[in-house]
């Protein structure tokens, strides 16, 4: 490398590269490489000023230099040089040095010593530090302040006394005087001379301290002699350093040894030996170890301090590596230790939740032998191959049997909760590519060398590691890291060995396995860990097995239901295999199968037996029914399950809506209250068909109900030619009898599938069994549909109970106390309210509040009671208990929470990794014991809430506190249906509980509490903003609450919130009014103050829901109480008009503008058109009409405006109801009644049929515009939507239409430019519509001339319009084709989503828009094909029919189409899917429920493209593999 070797100019800015290189290694003296790193980046002297802290450590320069280099630039900056605060030894100190002295001196903790020392921070690094500094190596400010005040003090005491720490793992070992590399020879000598331990000999030759990388980097000759031990090295190294007159000292002293039982070396063999033969001696006679020992005693005696500290810190690693061969030996059997290292033990790889498994290069040999990594339960893979997702890769053969979701390390950063969701991890494999992935071509997927890595990929690995390692990930001792080591890591600048450094910083070593395919690689690998981490893995690996013995090990070991076949019902009587592939893609489903349990045990085996006990103990104890329960009792004939009095008739409903109904999804309600066993009965009945139905529970609730109707529709056609009827089980522990829209995404998934396979249309039908949770389950039966529903309820009958008698008699024989098993005898007690509440009375009879465990015990009764399913984690209860966490060891707590521990249970939560929650057994115990408490303790539930609200642990970040808090905010906020309809009440039962208990005080002091403790959630503030205006009437303080809501979390739910307690207080006005019978001007005044604010926040919470993107996760519960989730549509517009005709209410009670007289009613309409002013109103002339005159001249222009408020939003609402798909909510349903009624008020108050135009062409030119617009209006072509309607309407009258337009474009008499604007695009579409309904008419210009003119518009209005006309128009004419690319179709592309967004709602895209144009295969206009011509190859098909393959996609694999449209190529990626031309990628969306699966795996796609309002949708997407 040139480099200049001239002094720098002082102009700092006029430097070369080379001037900067010199400045930094003779002045600011760091390494070399830190200045080579500059001089590689091309750093000037101009680039070097604008330079901070940050920017040199991006160039890969540790944290220390970077602080020194900082600190000199900004000396050098100001003119001045940089002058040390400290004593000059403190700049001599190495980073070994610092370590000591922040150990030793500061007292500091070990983590941050040990991270300044990864850093390089050294002693001339150190004196640059500024507490920022410090900060930005993660240390506490606490810690920070102390470092720099004692490094202050070294100023006024003498210099500290750093004694080297042994078994250092750095790379470089500590002396009490090193020499710093970048230290010029002459300083080195004169550090040397000054102790006067150097000869003229030393003088030339600088000594330098060994250690065990730079002995394996140095080509010194004896150093790589294969026979010489490391250790014979080592000495001879040390003995090098000798002066000659100390050597010959050293060999007197040997030949006088005594402290060993060995006799000393002879006299004659010494006599002349050099330092190498010395060394040779002394392993030879002593042996490796001892001959170790007996240099560093001769050392002492010398003395040379010095070489004793070198030696002393490296006799530990010195030892290890040079074990004797037979340390390496084949053990005994390193099978067995492999089973026990995968099953703790046992037999079973049940025994970790989850496998993380670290992966370097392999070859298609080896991946041969690979098959157990399907068999385990892979939480993520970390795989440093970048051919593994290619043909012969080790991805690549996984994803053969299983799913592996393709991701980088950079996937794993934001908010843990949202990162688990996105990547579907505990459900599908993640494959981590950490260095590349071949089989995409791109520069950013290339391999990097071990540099680059560390610059550009080693932050995004080390933080994926921190997020693996989280135990709100994965629960700690529950997982198992296994580093698969397929090929050699020979030095430590290897990524993986970096990979396996920083698992170590989250984990325990005892976590960590080794699996090496060969006794070279593991034994450089040991080595190394050995040399750099200072622990013998040894204990941990497995080396002498080969990767097949391995494979077969693993793949012999349980459950075996892994490796057997899973069984699944098909056509007639036969039956189908489960691939474990199929099942990993059905993530929301578990699927019960025909072999369900089967040959997993020894069923004549102990371990069957005691499994058999503690799964039935679980359930009747309280736990969650599981399939082994009904297995068990299906296998035992004479001790049958439970078969509940509804038992029969669930199971007849299910198959007479199987033969007898006509839909191909069936909606079944089973109501049942709390813990009356619904859920069980219907996982019985379920198990009892399941040669029938192929059947599956739903677990996961929060995937989309798209994404559940893809897997129920897989489910149904697996495996088999004929599809398979579906029983699926939903358990909704919400009060929600009608899922209505996962029962359409059903239906329509299923009926498009059956469409086209009309012949098995019998079997593709899909049962929903729900389970609804209620708390009035007979009377919702009774307004349920009787013949889709039935009801269970907290009683038992005669029979019932006599089978319950039997059941307890059978538990005898089998199991200790099965008086013990609460939730059984509950419910044999017939829910015997006396038997509970005696078993609560006695378990609390020593109840101390005091307590934690009492405490915690409250807790879960309060939460357990009214909130359903609600749970704290165990990890939690420990820590509120004070417990240090004991692995695997959940029988503690239950120990320490005695007496309190026979009424909880703990469940586990397999999606969330192993996740496990406390609770009590059943909800009417919880309910009971609550009771008591308040009875006995005088503990009431609004005390024991803000007990929970006043501890600060249960309040902070982390998934398992996150879900607690969830069941918190539910308790204050869900509200139940009410038992006589689908409305629910006003608030929630635990609010509603205190309010009649305590009052409003009370209430408003809870929510204020949790207002405090949830300080970023809208949801409590709004809550109490309801409760004050719907209970008490109190709209100021109400207001105030509303606003907090807003100002916490500005979305349409917040801004509704406040408009709705404008809409309250003004409804309460006019009532009051009413029965006041009187006029006062003031109320007027008040009430159109009110309205004016009402109508505000109604439009800005529409404004939020137009243009906000999807509601973040983190929002979820901030939403309004009054409307779903995702469902505000709307309701902004609504509200105005609700305002709007309230006021107009109000305006027609005033004395001269009663509308029961028919003249006062034509002034108000005059007056509300601007026809009329208020002066001119005809009214008594007195005082209070005076008042009232002045009132409406100060707000006139917000009344004189209403009447165009009104129009427009009648207006947007047509345009909302006519663009979308239809949709039966509810709450669309509710809109459009509301919004009819303020019509026909409108239409009432102020519509009359306008008078036409006679066409005469003698009339003006004025005229004559006017007539063909009023023309367009009647034939809805005014409109973009209304032009584009014409596409199957006849030729003529978009030829009329078009012939119109050109008229209008030819006169360029506009109103003003948004007129124009508007025109010239509808002159554009219609030309484009009548080419494609009649291309050899007259009126159509040529495809160059629509697109200059395209272009001219898009230039004046560019990228926000508010309407999406233009860009739709843009892509119609400017999509890329083979001979024309148009990099600009991107930005047209976001332009049209911004855009329909903004005008046409946020939930547009959601419910789905209409292509009415596709993508063909030939050029200019000719390539644009209408849906109407796609349609005409279909015309003998029933109209329904061929909507139905429109909808389902099965439109585009027929030949016909496929011959006329162009096939687009593209790419999925981060769950986008995007069009490619070339370079250019082109955002697009799916049109249909089966585009892109989640999982967020990048893959290559081809498509079909069609054109919609708000962008480019894909059709029939199709992945390469």
């Amino acid at each position: 490398m040139k480099r200049s070797t001239t002094k720098p100019p002082p102009d700092i800015e006029k430097w070369t590269k080379e001037d900067v290189h010199q400045w930094l290694m003779t002045q600011v003296k760091v390494h070399e490489s830190c200045a080579d790193r500059f001089f590689e980046e091309e750093v000037s002297g101009d680039d070097l000023c604008h330079f901070k802290k940050t920017d040199i450590v991006d160039l890969g320069i540790k944290h220390g230099p970077a602080v020194k280099i900082t600190s000199y630039l900004e000396r050098l900056k100001e003119g001045s040089q940089h002058a040390s605060q400290f004593p000059a030894y403190v700049e001599n100190w190495t980073k070994e040095q610092v370590n000591q002295w922040l150990l030793q001196h500061v007292k500091t903790y070990r983590k941050y010593a040990e991270r300044l020392q990864e850093e390089d921070v050294s002693g001339d690094c150190l004196v640059c530090f500024k507490k920022q500094d410090l900060l930005d190596l993660d240390v506490k400010s606490g810690p920070a302040v102390k470092i720099l005040a004692k490094l202050h003090l070294l100023n006024e005491k003498p210099e500290p006394t750093l004694q080297p720490i042994p078994h250092t793992s750095t790379d470089q070992q500590a002396t009490p005087k090193p020499i710093k590399p970048e230290e010029s020879l002459a300083k080195a000598i004169t550090i040397q001379q000054a102790d006067g331990k150097i000869s003229e000999k030393k003088e030339i030759q600088q000594p330098k301290a060994w250690d065990l990388r730079t002995e394996r980097e140095e080509t010194v000759a004896t150093a790589t002699l294969p026979d010489i031990p490391k250790i014979t090295v080592a000495i001879q190294r040390t003995l090098d350093d000798l002066l000659k007159e100390d050597l010959k000292l050293f060999q007197f002293h040997l030949l006088e040894y005594t402290k060993s039982k060995r006799k000393p070396i002879p006299r004659g063999k010494l006599e002349g030996k050099d330092t190498m033969d010395t060394a040779k001696l002394l392993t030879e006679n002593y042996g490796s170890n001892e001959a170790l020992q007996v240099t560093l005693d001769i050392l002492e005696k010398l003395p040379r301090r010095d070489l004793v500290c070198y030696l002393k810190e490296n006799m530990g690693q010195l030892k290890q590596q040079c074990l004797s061969k037979e340390a390496l030996k084949k053990e005994a059997n390193q099978g067995d230790k492999l089973k026990n290292l995968l099953t703790c033990g046992g037999n079973s790889l049940d025994n970790y939740d989850r496998f993380v498994v670290v992966v370097n290069k392999s070859s298609p040999d080896q991946v041969q032998n690979l098959q157990f990594l399907s068999k385990l339960k892979l939480f993520c893979v970390l795989d440093f191959d970048p051919e593994s997702a290619a043909k012969g890769g080790l991805c690549h053969s996984y994803s053969e049997s299983r799913v592996a979701n393709k991701h980088t390390p950079s996937q794993y950063q934001g908010q843990t909760e949202t990162v688990i969701k996105n990547l579907n991890l505990c459900k599908q494999t993640s494959w981590v590519f950490c260095n590349g992935r071949h089989d995409l071509d791109s520069d950013s997927n290339r391999e990097l060398d071990y540099k680059n890595w560390m610059r550009r990929s080693c932050r995004d690995v080390e933080q994926l590691i921190s997020f693996i390692c989280n135990p709100e990930v994965l629960v700690h001792g529950r997982s198992l890291i296994i580093f698969l080591l397929l090929s050699p890591v020979d030095t430590e600048k290897d990524p993986i060995f970096d990979t396996y450094k920083c698992f170590l910083k989250h984990t325990e070593e005892k976590n960590i396995i080794t699996i090496c395919d060969s006794q070279r690689t593991y034994k450089k690998w040991r080595e190394l860990i050995q040399d750099k981490c200072d622990y013998d893995i040894d204990p941990l690996s497995i080396y002498e097995l080969t990767l097949s013995e391995v494979n077969g090990t693993v793949m012999g070991l349980g459950p075996f239901n892994q490796s057997s076949e899973r069984l699944l019902p098909s056509s007639d009587f036969s039956a189908v295999v489960l691939k474990q592939k199929d099942e990993d893609l059905m993530t929301a489903l578990d699927i019960l199968c025909l072999n369900q349990c089967e040959n997993i045990y020894d069923e004549n085996g102990q371990e069957f037996h005691d499994f058999r006990i503690k799964v039935e103990e679980e359930f009747y104890r309280g736990g969650k029914v599981k399939w082994w329960n009904f297995y068990f009792c299906e296998k035992d004939t004479g001790k049958p399950f439970i078969k509940r009095d509804k038992y029969e008739n669930v199971k007849k409903m299910i198959r007479s809506q199987w033969t007898d109904s006509k839909n191909a999804c069936v909606l079944l309600n089973l109501f049942h209250h709390p813990g009356c066993g619904g859920t069980t009965l219907a996982m019985h009945v379920m198990w009892d068909l399941r040669q029938e139905f192929r059947c599956a529970v739903l677990k996961d609730n929060t995937l989309p109900k798209d994404e559940v109707a893809i897997q129920v529709l897989k489910l149904m056609q697996l495996e088999s030619e004929k599809p398979s009827p579906v029983l699926l089980l939903v358990d909704d522990s919400k009060e929600n009898k009608n899922p209505y829209d996962l029962v359409n995404c059903i239906r329509r998934a299923v009926e498009d599938f059956s469409n086209i396979n009309t012949d098995d249309m019998p079997n593709c039908k899909v049962i929903i069994l729900n389970c609804v949770r209620s708390h009035s389950p007979k009377e919702q039966y009774r307004q349920d549909n009787s013949s889709q529903c039935q009801y269970i309820t907290a009683s038992l009958t005669s029979e019932e109970q006599k089978e319950f008698e039997k059941k307890l008699k059978e538990l005898e024989e089998t199991h200790e106390k099965p008086e013990n098993f609460y939730t059984f005898m509950i419910m044999k007690s017939n829910f015997d309210t006396d038997y509970v509440d005696d078993l609560s009375h006695n378990t609390l009879e020593s109840f101390d509040f005091s307590t934690k465990e009492a405490q915690l015990f409250a807790f879960l009764a309060l939460l357990n009671t009214y909130v359903a399913e609600s749970e704290i984690s165990l990890s939690l209860s420990e820590d509120f208990l004070g417990m240090k966490m004991i692995r695997w060891r959940e029988d503690i707590l239950m120990d320490r929470m005695k007496p309190y521990s026979n009424l909880l249970i703990i469940d586990k939560d397999e999606k969330l990794g192993g996740y496990k929650g406390i609770r009590i057994l059943h909800h009417t115990i919880a309910c009971a014991c609550l009771e008591e408490l308040e009875r006995s303790q005088y503990l009431n539930v609004s005390g024991i809430a803000m007990e929970i609200l006043h501890c600060d642990l249960f309040f902070s970040v982390g998934v398992v506190k996150d879900r607690f808090m969830q069941s918190i905010q539910r308790m204050l906020i869900e509200r139940q249906r009410k038992k006589d309809g689908d409305e629910r009440e006003p608030f929630s039962p635990f609010i509603e509980k205190i309010h009649s208990q305590q009052g409003r005080q009370t209430v408003q002091e809870i929510f204020v509490r949790a207002s405090s403790r949830f300080e970023t959630s809208a949801s409590i503030p709004q809550a109490l903003a309801r409760y004050l205006y719907i209970n008490e009437r109190d709209f100021p303080e109400a207001l105030k609450w509303a606003e907090k809501a807003k100002n916490i979390k500005q979305n349409p739910y917040t801004f509704d919130t406040i408009g709705q307690v404008y809409k309250s207080n003004l409804k309460s006005n006019i009532h009051r009014e009413k029965q006041e019978a009187t006029h006062n001007p003031e109320d007027l005044d008040t009430n159109i103050t009110l309205a004016k604010d009402a109508i505000k926040a109604f439009k800005r919470a529409q404004e939020l829901a137009n243009t906000e993107d999807e509601p973040d996760e983190e929002g979820r519960d901030d939403e309004s109480d009054d409307y779903p989730r995702k469902s505000y549509n709307v309701y902004g517009y609504v509200g105005v008009l609700d305002i709007a005709f309230l006021i107009i209410e109000i305006l027609g009670r005033l004395p001269f503008f009663e509308e029961s007289d028919p003249m006062k009613k034509k002034y108000l309409q005059s007056f509300l058109q601007k026809s009329i002013p208020i002066t001119s109103v005809y009214k008594d002339d007195n005082e209070i009409n005076n008042r009232y005159v002045e009132i409406i001249k100060e707000n006139e222009p917000f009344l004189l405006n209403l009447k165009t408020e009104v129009k427009e939003m009648f207006e947007v609402l047509d345009c909302y109801f006519m663009y979308l798909k239809g949709n039966n909510s509810e709450f669309d349903s509710k809109n459009r009644w509301t919004i009819c009624g303020h019509f026909k008020r409108y239409v009432n108050l102020f519509c009359a049929a306008p008078e036409g135009i006679k066409n005469n062409t003698n009339f003006y030119l004025k005229i004559d515009i006017e007539e063909r617009r009023l023309f367009l209006e009647r034939n809805q072509a005014d409109t973009f939507a209304g032009i584009l309607q014409h596409l199957d309407k006849h030729a003529e009258e978009i030829e009329r239409v078009t012939e119109c337009y050109a008229f209008l474009h030819q006169q360029q008499q506009f109103i003003n430019k948004k007129q124009k604007t508007k025109e010239t695009i509808n002159y554009i579409l219609s030309n484009i519509v009548l080419h494609l309904r009649k291309p050899k008419s007259k009126h159509v210009k040529s495809y160059k001339y629509l697109s200059d003119l395209l272009l001219k518009t898009l230039q004046d209005v560019g990228l926000r319009y508010p309407f999406p006309d233009p860009y739709y128009l843009a892509l119609l004419l400017l999509w890329p084709s083979p001979t024309q690319e148009n990099t600009e179709i991107g930005t047209y592309v976001t332009a049209i989503r911004n855009s329909s967004r903004k005008h046409l709602s946020k939930l547009f895209h959601k419910k789905g828009t209409v292509a009415m144009l596709y993508l063909g295969k030939e050029e200019g206009l000719k390539r644009l094909i209408s849906k109407p011509q796609l349609d005409d190859n279909f015309k003998r098909m029933r109209r329904d029919t061929l909507a139905q393959l429109w909808r389902n996609g099965d439109i585009f694999k027929d030949k016909a189409i496929i011959s006329r449209l162009h096939r687009v190529s593209g790419t999925t990626e981060q769950g986008e899917l995007f069009a490619n031309y070339g370079k250019l990628k082109i955002p697009v969306r799916s049109a249909l429920i089966d585009g892109v699966r989640t999982g967020f795996s990048t893959e290559k796609v081809s498509f079909y493209l069609g054109f919609a309002i708000n962008g480019p949708l894909a059709y029939d997407i199709q992945h390469e593999n």
